[in-house]
C-alpha cells in the first residue's frame, strides 16, 4: 500500500518559516520523481516545486529564491523549506511522487496559513 504523509504544516506569520516533510512508503522511493504542489482556496492546483530522482531540482517562479525541495533517500522523505512566507502562500500543499512506468501518488494535504 503507497502512502505519502504529509506534516509541517501551520499557522506562520508573514516574514516567516515553514518545512514541511513528505515521509513515503510502499514506493522504491529513491527512482521516482518527487514535487510539492500547493492549492489555495478557490483555485487549482499548481506545482510548486520538484526534485527528480537523480537530484535536479525545479521551482516557480513565486517559490525560487524562497523554497527550497530536497530529498534524502534514506529515510525515504521530501522536504519543503519555507522562508519569506506571505499571505499568498496560504494553501494545502501536497506531496506528490511520479513514475513515467509505477504511476502517480499523492498525499493527503497539509494545510499551511500564512497570516498575522
Amino acid at each position: 500500500q503507497v502512502q505519502l504523509v504529509e506534516s509541517g504544516g501551520g499557522l506562520v506569520q508573514p516574514g516567516g518559516s515553514l518545512r514541511l516533510s513528505c515521509a513515503a512508503s510502499g514506493i522504491i522511493f529513491r527512482i521516482y520523481n518527487m514535487g510539492w504542489y500547493r492549492q489555495a482556496p478557490g483555485k487549482q492546483r499548481e506545482l510548486v516545486a520538484s526534485i527528480t530522482s537523480g537530484g535536479k531540482t525545479n521551482y516557480t517562479d513565486s517559490a525560487k529564491g524562497r523554497f527550497t525541495i530536497s530529498r534524502d533517500n534514506a529515510k525515504n522523505t521530501v522536504y519543503l523549506q519555507m522562508n519569506s512566507l506571505e499571505p499568498e502562500d496560504t494553501a494545502v500543499y501536497y506531496c506528490n511522487a511520479k513514475h513515467m512506468l509505477y504511476g502517480t501518488w499523492w498525499g493527503q494535504g497539509t494545510l499551511v496559513t500564512v497570516s498575522s
